[in-house]
């Protein structure tokens, strides 16, 4: 049985979601009296965190005060909350795209993203200026709470070579279950390709989709793509290579002829690319796939 004064801490209990869901039906059978109640520090999971949500839409709740994450990931819920109009811990997606993030806001943010009570399956920033330092911040925080994310966009913001050395540290994080990488526009270089694709080849199983358009990789750039489609774990359902200065995909073509590749990849975009002549062979090659070019 839970007794409830007008304040209640218990934070760093190990209390879990069945404790929650026990806890949030004590608090409804008996309301009135509590107005603030200390939770940080446990792991409610998904259920839980709906739990308590529900408890403080309900009209006999008298709770003033509910903290269950560290004050910058409270802050940072209360700042994505007046973006989106919605509790980002009730959220599967957080797309934040066209909102400039500065360091406070990164901060707040990446102390959410590592809070165990935030399971986003997807994570979308395009154009929001990200600065190689904020993505330092971001992506540990990423690194630190993993399991949950699928898709990552982080479109329209500059890399760089530490920004690109940061994101494959992520990408090659064994408990990385990316499905969806999309890096459109990103000013990503030859060289930087090299480091990402690195990454790929040493946890390819989960990536089904790569969008790395408007990106000047260049020739070397698909060279180094044609070594993450031959390895046998690649699964690659979808590559957007949209005006990337390519001018030669005769790896790509042998790639795609001589591996599994095929068997997976369903749609390859290389438009705006001068392939001239090599396009025949590539529709050839597609030719009894599933694959569209």
């Amino acid at each position: 049985m839970f007794y409830f004064h007008s304040c209640s801490r218990l934070s760093n209990c190990i209390i879990t979601e069945e404790g929650y869901k026990a806890l949030a039906s004590a608090l409804r059978s008996n309301p009135s009296h509590l107005i603030e109640l200390d939770l940080t520090g446990n792991d409610p999971g998904q259920s839980g965190v709906k739990e308590l949500n529900d408890l403080l839409q309900d009209p006999n709740c008298q709770l003033k005060t509910l903290r269950f994450l560290c004050p910058a990931a409270d802050e940072a819920c209360r700042f994505v909350t007046g973006i989106v109009g919605k509790n980002l811990l009730l959220l599967s997606e957080l797309n934040l795209s066209g909102h400039y993030l500065g360091d406070t806001q990164v901060n707040q943010i990446s102390a959410l993203l590592q809070d165990k009570h935030c399971q986003l399956n997807r994570l979308i920033l395009c154009g929001c200026k990200i600065t190689e330092k904020q993505l330092l911040i971001l992506t540990s925080a990423l690194k630190s709470n993993l399991s949950h994310l699928r898709e990552l966009n982080l479109s329209g913001n500059k890399l760089k070579d530490s920004g690109a050395k940061n994101l494959s540290d992520l990408m090659m994080n064994p408990q990385c279950k990316v499905e969806k990488l999309e890096l459109c526009g990103c000013r990503v270089t030859e060289k930087q390709c090299l480091i990402l694709t690195s990454a790929l080849k040493s946890n390819p199983s989960h990536l089904r989709e790569l969008d790395l358009s408007e990106n000047k990789i260049k020739n070397t750039g698909v060279k180094h793509l044609c070594d993450v489609l031959k390895d046998p774990d690649c699964k690659l359902e979808r590559l957007s290579l949209h005006d990337c200065g390519i001018t030669d995909v005769y790896s790509l073509i042998q790639t795609l002829t001589n591996t599994k590749a095929l068997q997976f990849l369903k749609e390859l975009d290389l438009s705006y690319n001068m392939i001239g002549d090599s396009k025949q062979q590539l529709i050839d090659v597609l030719q009894g796939s599933n694959c569209k070019l």
